[in-house]
C-alpha cells in the first residue's frame, strides 16, 4: 500500500513525462511527414490543373521521346540543343494533353477500344505510315503486319532477338499513345467547330467586301514629319493610356529583369604565341618530308589523318578554300579562322581523277596458317585468270561473290582507319573495270574484281594539322581571380554598375527571363544561375558562375520580379510602349489640327500635304500607304463608308500619319467574281474556326500551369 500511495504522489510527474514523451512521437512523426512532403515537393518538375508530375516520370517522357528519335533517325544520340527542344516538345504536348483529357471528361468524349480497331483496319490516319508496319507493295499500313509483329512479341523466346523486338514494341506503344490523344483532340475540335456557325447575309457581306474595289486620292501627313522631341509627355498622359491598355499588359507566368556582367576567358597573347611555335614546327616537319601520319598525331590535331582520297566537301570549308590557292606537294604556314577559332596548317599531298561509285565482288580466303591462305588464294586468283566463273567459284567456298556498291560516302569521314582497310580501300579506288587483284592483310587473304566504276570526280589526299586558339590554365586562373575579386567587391546592382568599368567589364541587362529559358542570357551549362535567379530577391548580387564551355564567367543581379498579373506602369518597355502610344496621339492631334477646315483635296495640297492616287482598296485587307510605309486598316474601313465622289474631310488616324481622302468613282474589276453562298460560308467558317484554334492559349492560362523544369534541366 506504501508502495502504491508512493507511486499516486509521483502521478502529477508521470503524466508530464507521459505526454512529453507523446509530444515528441507525435512531434517527430510530423517532422519526418513535412521532411517527406518537402521532398516531395522538391522532385516536381511542373503542374497542370492541380495534378503535380514529378522529374522522374517527366525524364521517363524525355527518354521515351528521344529512343523514338534515335530509331526513326538512325541517331545514337542527340546535341544539347536536340535534346532541350525534346524536353520542350515532351512539356507542351504533356500540358495540352491533360488540358484536352479534363475537357474531355467533363463532355463525355473517350476514344474508345473500338475506334481505335477501327482506324487500324482503315490505315489512313497519316501517323500509321510512320510505323515499320507499312506494305512496301501498297505503301499503305498493313494491320495484319502490326497483328503479326504483336503475336510474335507475345511468344518470343529467342533472347538474341528479344531487345530489338522490345525497341519496336515500345515504339509501337508511343504511337498508339499518340494517336489516342490525336483522336481525342480531333473529337473535342469536331465538336468546337459545330458551334461556330456562318449565314448567308455574312457571307454576302464578306465576299463584298473581298470583291468591292475603291481607287481614292489620298492626302497623307506622317507621324514622322513632327520631331519626337517636340511633343510633351507629361506622367498623367502616360496614366491614362496605361489605364486604357491595361489589358494589354497582363502576363501569365512570372518573369524576373536581371542585370549581369559576363566575361569570356579567351587566349592570350603568349597563349596564341606558344601555339603559333607549335604549328610552325608541325608545318616544317610536314614540309621537310616526315611521315604525315606521324606528324599530325603528335600534334594532336582536330583532325586525324587517315590517308585516303576523300572529296572536297568531307573537309571543312576553311581547308578546302585554302587548297583552291595551293599546288600538290606544298605545306601552308599556320593560318587562322576566325570561324571556328583555330590556327591550321594543311599539306596537299596529292590530287587524283577517281569514281565515286564503285561496283565490286570479292571472295575472302582465311586457313590454318598465312601461307596456307596465301596458296588457296593464288589458286583461286588463277582459277578466275583463267576464265573459271567468279560466283562458282564463290559458291564452292561458302560465299554469294555478288557484286555490291561501295560510295566516297561511306569511307571519307572515318577517324580511323587500320592498315588492312586501308589498303583494301585504295585498292578499289584505283582499280580498273575488270581488273582482279588477290589482297594480301594480315587475317587473310581476298580475292576482289572490280564490276563498273561511275561519276569519275577529284579526290584529295590532304593532311590537316588543326587546332583551337584555346586559352591556358595560368590565363584561366588570372582570369577568375581577377573577376573573384570583383564580385566579392560588388554586393550590390549600384556598386557593379559603378565599378564593372574599373575592372574592364560591362554590365548588361536581360529584361523579362522566363524560368522556362533553357540557358541565362545564351550561355549553356547556367542551370545554377537560374535557380538562383528564381530564388533570389530584386537587389540582390549571386555568386560568381563558371559555365559555357568552361570559358565564361558569370554574376547576376537581380533587379525586378513581374508577378503574374498586370506588369507596372513604370516598368520600362511598359513605359517605352505607353510613351510611343502617347506620342503618337499627340502627333495625330498637331496633324488634325493642322488639316481642320480641309475640304478637298486642293486645300490639303494648299497646305503643303501630299497627295498620291492609292487603288484597289478592299474593307477585307489593309491598305498599304507609301508615303508613310505603314499598312492602315483604319483607312480601309473608312474608305468603304465613304460614298464614290464624297471627300471624307474627317482625319483618319492611322498607324504612320493622319489622313483625309477623296473617293474616286467605283473601279470595275476585270474578272469579276461570281457570289457563291456556300462557299462563302465555308471560308467564313473556316476563319472563325482558326481564330477558335487559339482556345489551347486561353484553357492553358486557366490551367494553373506550373513550370519548374529550371530546376532540373
Amino acid at each position: 500500500m506504501a508502495a502504491i500511495g508512493k507511486i499516486r504522489s509521483w502521478g502529477p510527474v508521470l503524466v508530464t513525462v507521459i505526454g512529453l514523451a507523446l509530444f515528441a512521437f507525435i512531434a517527430e512523426e510530423m517532422f519526418r511527414s513535412c521532411e517527406a512532403s518537402k521532398n516531395n515537393e522538391r522532385q516536381q518538375v511542373g503542374e497542370v490543373l492541380g495534378e503535380k508530375i514529378n522529374v522522374q516520370d517527366f525524364q521517363a517522357l524525355v527518354d521515351e521521346y528521344q529512343e523514338v528519335i534515335k530509331m526513326t533517325q538512325g541517331r545514337d544520340n542527340l546535341s544539347e540543343e536536340e535534346l532541350n527542344q525534346v524536353k520542350d516538345q515532351v512539356w507542351n504536348t504533356f500540358v495540352s494533353n491533360k488540358i484536352i483529357e479534363a475537357e474531355a471528361e467533363k463532355l463525355g468524349l473517350t476514344v474508345t477500344d473500338e475506334e481505335m480497331q477501327n482506324l487500324l483496319r482503315e490505315g489512313t490516319n497519316p501517323m500509321l505510315t510512320q510505323t515499320p508496319f507499312v506494305n512496301r507493295q501498297t505503301g499503305r499500313f498493313d494491320v495484319t503486319m502490326l497483328t503479326k509483329f504483336l503475336n510474335d512479341y507475345k511468344s518470343n523466346t529467342n533472347s538474341q532477338l528479344t531487345e530489338q523486338y522490345k525497341t519496336l514494341y515500345d515504339y509501337w506503344r508511343f504511337m498508339e499513345k499518340n494517336i489516342r490523344q490525336q483522336l481525342l483532340l480531333q473529337k473535342y475540335q469536331s465538336l468546337l467547330s459545330h458551334c461556330l456557325l456562318s449565314n448567308p447575309v455574312s457571307a454576302k457581306i464578306a465576299f463584298e467586301s473581298r470583291e468591292g474595289e475603291s481607287n481614292i486620292l489620298l492626302a497623307s501627313l506622317p507621324y514622322t514629319s513632327i520631331k519626337d522631341d517636340e511633343v510633351k509627355v507629361e506622367s498623367s498622359d502616360l496614366k491614362k493610356k496605361y489605364d486604357e491598355q491595361k489589358e494589354m499588359f497582363k502576363q501569365f507566368i512570372e518573369t524576373r529583369d536581371i542585370k549581369y556582367v559576363d566575361y569570356q576567358v579567351v587566349a592570350s597573347a603568349s597563349d596564341r604565341e606558344a601555339l603559333l611555335k607549335t604549328m610552325q614546327e608541325a608545318s616544317q616537319k610536314l614540309q621537310s618530308g616526315a611521315a604525315a601520319a606521324e606528324v599530325v598525331r603528335k600534334s594532336q590535331s582536330q583532325l586525324p589523318y587517315v590517308g585516303l582520297p576523300v572529296l572536297k566537301s568531307a573537309l571543312p570549308n576553311d581547308i578546302a578554300a585554302r587548297l583552291d590557292s595551293m599546288s600538290v606537294g606544298q605545306t601552308s604556314a599556320p593560318f587562322e579562322t576566325k570561324a571556328d577559332n583555330t590556327l591550321n596548317v594543311v599539306k596537299f599531298i596529292s590530287q587524283q581523277q577517281l569514281p565515286d561509285s564503285v561496283e565490286f565482288r570479292m571472295i575472302q580466303v582465311g586457313a590454318e596458317t598465312a601461307e596456307a591462305a596465301q596458296k588457296k588464294a593464288d589458286s583461286i586468283y588463277t582459277a578466275i585468270k583463267g576464265g573459271a566463273p567468279f560466283d562458282s567459284i564463290a559458291k564452292k567456298y561458302g560465299q554469294e561473290g555478288t557484286k555490291q556498291w561501295l560510295t566516297t560516302a561511306q569511307y571519307q569521314n572515318a577517324t580511323t582507319i587500320d592498315a588492312d582497310s586501308k589498303e583494301y580501300l585504295l585498292a578499289l579506288n584505283t582499280m580498273a573495270t575488270g581488273e582482279l587483284k588477290n589482297l594480301k592483310f594480315t587475317t587473310g587473304n581476298v580475292i576482289v574484281q572490280v564490276t563498273d566504276r561511275r561519276n569519275m570526280v577529284t579526290k584529295y589526299d590532304v593532311a590537316v594539322i588543326k587546332h583551337t586558339i584555346d586559352f591556358s590554365k595560368q590565363t584561366y586562373s588570372d582570369a577568375y581571380n581577377k573577376f573573384s575579386q570583383f564580385v566579392s567587391e560588388n554586393k550590390t546592382i549600384e556598386a557593379m554598375e559603378k565599378n564593372a568599368e574599373k575592372f574592364g567589364y560591362t554590365v548588361k541587362e536581360h529584361p523579362s527571363l522566363m524560368n522556362s529559358a533553357h540557358y541565362v542570357v545564351g550561355i549553356r551549362a547556367t542551370r545554377e544561375a537560374m535557380k538562383w535567379i528564381f530564388d533570389a530577391q530584386p537587389g540582390e548580387v549571386s555568386p560568381l558562375y563558371e559555365c559555357g564551355s568552361n570559358d565564361h564567367l558569370l554574376v547576376v543581379a537581380l533587379e525586378k520580379v513581374h508577378p503574374v498579373g498586370y506588369r507596372a506602369m513604370d516598368t520600362q518597355d511598359v513605359k517605352d510602349m505607353l510613351t510611343r502610344e502617347v506620342i503618337r496621339d499627340k502627333k495625330f492631334d498637331l496633324l488634325q489640327a493642322k488639316l481642320n477646315g480641309v475640304k478637298s483635296i486642293a486645300d490639303a495640297q494648299a497646305k503643303g500635304v501630299k497627295v498620291d492616287t492609292v487603288k484597289q482598296i478592299t474593307f477585307g485587307a489593309p491598305v498599304f500607304v507609301q508615303a508613310t510605309g505603314t499598312s492602315e486598316p483604319a483607312l480601309s474601313g473608312a474608305v468603304a463608308a465613304t460614298k464614290a465622289g464624297d471627300f471624307h474631310a474627317a482625319a483618319v488616324k492611322g498607324t504612320g500619319g493622319a489622313f483625309v481622302f477623296q473617293k474616286l468613282a467605283a473601279a470595275e474589276k476585270a474578272e469579276k467574281s461570281a457570289f457563291n453562298a456556300k462557299e462563302s460560308e465555308a471560308q467564313l467558317k473556316a476563319q472563325a474556326m482558326q481564330a477558335a484554334s487559339r482556345f489551347m492559349q486561353e484553357m492553358y492560362q486557366k490551367s494553373n500551369v506550373v513550370d519548374k523544369r529550371y530546376l532540373f534541366f
